[in-house]
C-alpha cells in the first residue's frame, strides 16, 4: 500500500515561490503515474499537474503553465511541485496522488488515482 506525505506548504506573498514535496513509501512509486491536485475552501478538488512514471511527459492546467513545474525523483521516491510567481488564487490545500500503472501515461481525472496524501496548505497573500 503506497503512502504519500506532502510537505512544503506555507503562507507566502504574491509573486513568491514555494516547492512542495510528496514523499512516497510502502509501494511502487516508480511504477505510478503521479499528480498534484488542489482544493480551495468550498470547492472541488481539481488537477494542477500530472507526470508519467518515467517523468518524460507532464501536464499542466492553463492557469499554472509557465509558473509551476512538476518533477519526480524515482530514486528518492519523491514527487515535487515547484511553484513560482504565486497568485492569491493559488491558495488551496495541495494533495499529491498516485495511480499505479504499466503504461507511461499521465492521468488528469481525480477518479483515476488510487492513493492520496493528506495535503499541505498553501496560502498566498496579496
Amino acid at each position: 500500500q503506497l503512502q504519500l506525505v506532502e510537505s512544503g506548504g506555507e503562507l507566502v506573498q504574491a509573486g513568491g515561490s514555494l516547492r512542495l514535496s510528496c514523499a512516497a513509501s510502502g509501494g511502487t512509486f516508480s511504477r505510478s503515474a503521479m499528480g498534484w491536485f488542489r482544493q480551495a475552501a468550498g470547492r472541488e478538488r481539481t488537477i494542477v499537474a500530472a507526470i508519467t512514471r518515467s517523468g518524460s511527459n507532464t501536464y499542466y492546467i492553463d492557469s499554472v503553465k509557465g509558473r509551476f513545474t512538476i518533477s519526480r525523483d524515482n530514486a528518492r521516491n519523491t514527487l515535487y511541485l515547484q511553484m513560482d510567481s504565486l497568485k492569491p488564487e493559488d491558495t488551496a490545500m495541495y494533495h499529491c496522488a498516485a495511480h499505479p500503472t504499466s503504461a507511461n501515461y499521465y492521468f488528469t481525472s481525480r477518479w483515476d488515482y488510487d492513493y492520496w496524501g493528506q495535503g499541505t496548505q498553501v496560502t498566498v497573500s496579496s
